[in-house]
């Protein structure tokens, strides 16, 4: 049977270390206490994929020796693979390479940041780089970034020349995969929760308020702290 990998990319939640832009404003423990909420969320999302889709989740993680951290988090089942280098782009495409090798037939690699990420878009994702041929999936961020990327095959010239952390990646990642003449399947855009601002987005959703992103995930962990951490609410 076919399995699909989907990694997380994600840091251990340490106070100090975790979600430093929400940090100033909600303070470094409550910030790591949100990203483990963030991180158990992404999981569940996995977990919910349909096994006979065939899929095994891992945590993508770093730093190096957080390994008993990663393992409270995530589900038993989930795989820990360290990530390769501080570049992101060696880090996805090491998490690529990694995945493929241990016999998995296509990787995912989602963000950490995305409590409420839907089931669906997991699903289409790997049912669309199934498909004959090769290609790439992208879910576009609304920051300009990607949620998610889909692969069957470790294309290095995806991961150059990106200037990570800005506006410009998807649409550099798309032109990237056009320079080599891999085409693209675009899954419906969705958001990362990395700031104050985008943390009232996620707010929103889960009271039902939000126009512009609807069909997420339950999100438990984050409902949950959300509602029980008055200095994050205020």
């Amino acid at each position: 049977m076919s399995v699909a990998a989907i990694g997380i990319i994600c840091k251990a939640p340490l106070p100090g270390r975790s979600k430093t832009r929400l940090a100033t404003v909600i303070g470094d423990v409550a910030a790591s206490e949100l990203s483990a909420c963030f991180l158990r969320d992404v999981a569940a999302a996995i977990e919910a994929v349909p096994e006979a889709l065939g899929r095994r989740g891992y945590g993508v993680y770093a730093p190096a020796g957080t390994e008993d951290v990663m393992r409270q988090l995530l589900p038993a089942g989930f795989g820990l693979l360290l990530q390769a280098g501080d570049d992101l782009g060696h880090v996805l495409l090491g998490a690529t390479r990694a995945l493929l090798d241990a016999g998995h037939d296509c990787v995912l690699l989602v963000n950490g940041d995305s409590p409420t990420l839907p089931i669906h878009l997991l699903v289409q994702a790997i049912e669309a780089v199934r498909a004959p041929g090769d290609r790439m999936v992208l879910g576009p961020a609304s920051d300009g970034g990607y949620y998610l990327i889909g692969l069957k095959h470790p294309h290095k010239h995806l991961f150059t020349q990106i200037a990570w952390g800005t506006e410009t990646v998807a649409r550099s990642t798309r032109e990237r995969a056009a320079e080599v003449g891999l085409a693209t399947i675009l899954l419906p855009e969705w958001y990362d929760v990395d700031d104050i601002e985008t943390l009232r987005w996620l707010q929103d959703e889960l009271a039902g308020h939000s126009t512009r992103f609807r069909g997420g995930g339950f999100a438990a962990a984050s409902r949950a702290f959300l509602k029980d951490a008055p200095q994050v609410s205020q």
